[in-house]
């Protein structure tokens, strides 16, 4: 398999994650935001929405990273990243949902460059527009989850590769976590996981932190 990413790429994140939980091996292949990489004609053509993550596996080329990791779910069962029930995968896909559809999207790069080029606001109003978002999802989510190791069970899941990538994010802008114990608590355990630790973005081979 062929991971085209970035190390800070929250999309990119979620998929390094589910693929180590799945135990496979793949090749990385760094795509610099920053630099514009995603703009460039090789990019594109992998990719026509510039975005990131793209998996390619053999003739297969997926993007969208929720699709990813359902598609590895399909094509690798084992450790599942959905639990067993119509219920509890509803359950899953909606918490999911609520960090990719929802709260990361408003703190895109491009979207976070557009309020920049485009309504000129500054470093401090573009820290506070972030914290908002996270603050009322993760507000949310709270309330939804349950109290138990992770979302659902003894195990970590689809939620579980959404909600590091996010957490991350809220460190690194100064959100404060303490208002958020039941988050606190999965991101902490997930953290002491080698399938996350290696899906960091400090251990990434293109990461500048």
């Amino acid at each position: 398999m062929d991971l085209y990413g970035y190390f800070r790429s929250s999309a990119s994140y979620r998929v390094r994650i589910g693929l180590n939980l799945k135990g496979l091996s793949y090749d990385y292949h760094p795509v610099n935001l920053l630099k514009g990489d995603q703009h460039g004609e090789h990019y594109r053509k992998l990719n026509p929405h510039g975005l990131l993550p793209t998996l390619n596996d053999g003739d297969t080329s997926l993007t969208q990273s929720l699709a990813i990791l359902e598609w590895l779910d399909e094509t690798h069962p084992e450790p599942a990243l959905l639990p067993k029930g119509a219920e509890a995968r509803a359950y899953i896909r909606a918490l999911a949902q609520s960090i990719a559809s929802d709260i990361q999207p408003l703190q895109n790069l491009r979207v976070l460059k557009y309020l920049v080029s485009e309504f000129k606001i500054t470093e401090e109003q573009k820290i506070l527009w972030i914290q908002q978002w996270i603050h009322i999802g993760f507000a949310a989510l709270e309330k939804q989850l349950k109290p138990t190791p992770f979302a659902v069970g003894d195990t970590p899941g689809l939620f579980e590769c959404c909600l590091l990538p996010q957490v991350y994010n809220a460190e690194r802008f100064g959100v404060d976590m303490n208002q958020y114990p039941k988050i606190q608590t999965i991101a902490a355990t997930c953290n002491e996981l080698s399938a996350f630790i290696e899906a960091h973005p400090q251990s990434q081979p293109d990461s500048t932190v």
